[in-house]
């Protein structure tokens, strides 16, 4: 991770609550001559901190290694399609042969700066939607591969959805073992990334996943193991997309609140567009405007919708938000692991802006 100072000592201080030491500071005694009486609240809790010192003489339990999708369902996904028919490639390859190149590649080069734009502290930029199935672990896992692609330190997808999400299977991971309760009990301020990355779930591509569980029904993430391994995680991780869980979920608010830039998936349908408008409306409302570091990822998750798109792009850039359209992708749409080189070339290139877009508005937070 580049950028300059001790940040890593910064993060620490904020992980500890400004106290070098990562356990809790005892409760002061009563000085001499003060009776216990007198003090208003002789046994006030101590206070919480991300992390407690865990006994090194104890070993942490190991989960046991579980598929992310059933062996005997895997071998019914059959092949990727990909995400052009034969003929638009035919299409698309005969205008790029006929048109000048000098605007296109000028708009590659200003989004491959913004996406390798160097960071003092990692970044964490949140995904949600208002309802399920609309997209938003797809769009989270095309920007942790972009992110991956472009810059040249550790990225980490992490999911923080409550529910049983998607995302292990969509960023191409056969097994999950430790996911973010299991890590947020270990770890510890001296851990090394070699340590942490012990931990997590490697991508065929390159970076890291961190899975919410192992795809079984038990308790939610809670908020307090979100906010310790995102913080956490900083100290490791250039960027951290993580994948929330809906809106008007706790957790997706409290991640929407707390990330340095974030991303509202919209379908492109009449109820959806209005659904993400009012989401809009509601960061715009909070005590610190979040419209300013928000982008609208707008899906079409059909090849047969009606929606004009500029007529609802328009509507969704009122409150002064960028929209970026992701077009359908029948290679996005068949489902299971996601492979770039199987992508629409539309649809790679908007996972580009998307993913600039997001950048450019996470380095803005200081």
């Amino acid at each position: 991770m580049t950028g300059g100072g001790d940040w890593q000592h910064d993060v620490l201080l904020e992980l500890t609550d400004g106290h070098s030491d990562p356990v809790a500071p005892a409760v002061a005694e009563p000085s001499e001559g003060q009776a216990a009486s007198d003090s208003p609240d002789p046994t006030p809790p101590p206070a919480p901190v991300p992390y407690r010192a865990r006994d090194p003489r104890v070993p942490a339990p190991v989960p046991e290694s579980l598929p992310t999708v059933d062996p005997r369902l895997a071998l019914a996904l059959g092949s990727p399609h990909h995400g052009d028919s034969a003929a638009r490639r035919a299409g698309a390859s005969l205008r790029r042969l006929t048109a000048s190149a000098t605007q296109e590649v000028a708009e590659q080069t200003r989004f491959a700066q913004e996406l390798q734009q160097p960071v003092t502290t990692g970044r964490v930029i949140a995904v949600s939607s208002i309802r399920g199935g609309v997209g938003k672990s797809t769009v989270s896992a095309l920007l942790g591969r972009t992110f991956n692609h472009y810059r040249h330190d550790p990225v980490l997808t992490l999911e923080a959805d409550a529910a049983l999400g998607t995302l292990p299977v969509r960023m191409g991971v056969d097994t999950v073992r430790w996911c973010c309760a299991d890590l947020a009990r270990i770890l510890t301020p001296a851990m090394q990334l070699t340590d942490i990355t012990g931990y997590l779930a490697p991508v065929a591509d390159g970076g890291w996943l961190l899975p919410a569980s192992q795809g079984r029904v038990g308790a939610p993430m809670d908020l307090r193991t979100y906010r310790t391994v995102t913080l956490a995680l900083r100290r490791y991780f250039a960027v951290t997309v993580a994948d929330c869980e809906t809106l008007p979920g706790e957790m997706a608010r409290t991640a929407m609140d707390t990330a340095h830039a974030r991303v509202v998936v919209a379908p492109m349908t009449a109820e959806g567009i209005h659904g993400t408008r009012q989401v809009l409306d509601w960061l715009g409302q909070l005590p610190h405007s979040a419209l300013a570091t928000t982008v609208v990822a707008l899906s079409a998750n059909s090849p047969d919708t009606t929606i004009d798109p500029k007529t609802a792009t328009a509507h969704l850039r009122e409150p002064g938000v960028p929209v970026v359209l992701l077009p359908y992708d029948r290679h996005l749409a068949q489902g299971g692991p996601i492979h770039t080189a199987m992508l629409g070339r539309s649809t790679r290139d908007a996972a580009v802006r998307l993913a600039a877009e997001a950048m450019r508005r996470a380095v803005r937070v200081r």
